[in-house]
């Protein structure tokens, strides 16, 4: 037991602490939520620590994620749109497993908490349940906010903006049939929702969610420099320009514009 108060209570008893909204790159706010989070141990085998995941992004450090990331269960993963989005949150009212003061730590999506609705919510394998608000936090983001002990603590958490060096980055796959790009290191909301691609001899054509961050047309595009337009999830649009030159070539990645805060 997490603690001898049921948590739903818990989760009552925090909600007296909302109330103040952080600034998005565009200028939006989003105040304190209630949710929960746990977290998954360095030594296991899981996307966390090893790569990959729901979001398509591989080897986290590579692609500048680092080690405080977390995966987001069905209510908050939107069947991907929230992949690369950066969440602050805080331990709260429980003075057994949260650490002094309650500090907080930044961490950004990369993965998906599956449900498993043949279990009860309140119990492990059911955390992540729709419609519950979930985060199961890399080890090194949950030891920012609790103790090692702890199994699932309530949390406050809230949308932030993300602070990434550098531009968008596109790495590019597909084939003579069809192309695909997933698009990593998204400043402001770090979000992503929709994207067209343009090559020097072609308009802007649409492409969509394949999976996670990776978009996809069906077009061959080989021997063209590429463009994309990426929008984010605040409806801001960047046009990166000859992002990849005519020599392209699959599995390369290319970096270009990025959102300005």
């Amino acid at each position: 037991m997490v603690s001898s108060l049921p948590l739903f209570l818990l989760l009552l008893l925090s909600a007296a602490s909302f109330g103040d909204g952080v600034r998005l790159g565009n200028g939006g706010y989003e105040d304190w939520r209630l949710g929960t989070a746990t977290y998954v141990k360095e030594s296991q085998s899981h996307p966390l620590n090893d790569g990959g995941g729901a979001c398509g992004y591989g080897d986290l450090d590579i692609f500048r994620y680092g080690r405080y990331t977390a995966g987001l269960s069905a209510a908050l993963f939107g069947r991907g749109s929230a992949c690369g989005g950066c969440y602050e949150l805080r331990c709260v009212n429980h003075i057994q497993w949260c650490l002094r003061g309650s500090p907080t730590v930044v961490v950004t999506a990369t993965d998906f908490c599956p449900a498993n609705m043949g279990v009860a919510d309140e119990v492990a394998g059911g955390w992540c349940n729709f419609p519950r608000e979930h985060l199961e936090l890399s080890e090194a983001a949950f030891l920012r906010v609790a103790k090692a002990k702890a199994d699932i603590v309530p949390v406050q958490f809230r949308r932030v903006s993300c602070d990434r060096a550098g531009g968008m980055r596109f790495t590019i796959t597909g084939s003579a049939h069809f192309l695909q790009v997933l698009i990593t290191n998204v400043a402001a909301d770090g979000e992503v929702t929709a994207v067209k691609v343009k090559g020097s001899r072609t308009g802007w054509i649409p492409m969509g969610r394949n999976w996670g961050q990776n978009w996809q047309c069906d077009a061959d595009l080989r021997g063209q420099p590429l463009s994309f337009e990426v929008t984010g999830g605040r409806g801001r649009t960047v046009t990166a320009y000859s992002v990849a030159p005519a020599d392209w070539m699959f599995a390369q990645t290319f970096e270009g514009k990025q959102f300005a805060e």
